[in-house]
């Protein structure tokens, strides 16, 4: 499995090796020990989540102020541009994004670690995303930053209005968010 430290080196884009014959194909999805020596330290996962969302359709940008979640995302059907925004405001790259297409045809994975606020948009049809979490959901310690805050000017590369939630609709500019230390 190839990794690749993207513009702020602690988000990381995973390749799998494909093997491919006229029967289909197999690839690892997920090996804890590489993907530990990738990242640089031990984590473990405690739960999986499965998103389908259709086109068009916008998620994000969340986060937990407490009990962070790092996420390591890959999508099983479709294609969507993933992105995750710093927001450990000791960070040198505070409030900066980087985004990545991941897509059933491209396999790649992308490990968003704690501290990031996290959003995907679907690109095309209907994409169900996976995604596994170091830590469990805390709904009381869920955030949301506006998807559209011009303060992060993220590039979605999505051309029309997104399909919201309600929630995604009245998330907060990055400026008024509560952030890590």
């Amino acid at each position: 499995m190839k990794a690749t430290r993207l513009s702020i080196p602690d988000v990381v884009l995973f390749e799998p090796d494909v093997f491919s014959d006229a029967r289909g194909h197999f690839f690892e999805s997920y090996n804890q020990k590489a993907f530990n020596e990738a990242i640089g330290f031990d984590h473990q996962f405690v739960q999986d989540n499965h998103s389908r969302s259709g086109h068009g359709v916008l998620r994000g940008l969340h986060y937990q102020i407490q009990h962070p979640q790092g996420k390591l995302v890959r999508v099983v059907g479709g294609c969507v541009w993933d992105v995750a925004v710093d927001l450990r405001k000791s960070s040198p790259t505070f409030g900066q994004w980087v985004g990545a297409e991941l897509s059933d045809e491209n396999k790649q994975q992308m490990w968003i670690p704690p501290g990031f606020a996290h959003g995907f948009v679907t690109l095309d049809g209907v994409a169900d995303v996976l995604y596994k979490t170091t830590e469990f959901y805390a709904p009381q310690f869920e955030r949301c930053i506006l998807w559209s805050d011009p303060q992060l000017a993220i590039d979605w590369h999505y051309r029309g209005a997104p399909l919201l939630s309600a929630k995604d609709v009245q998330g907060v500019l990055l400026a008024a968010a509560e952030v890590f230390e």
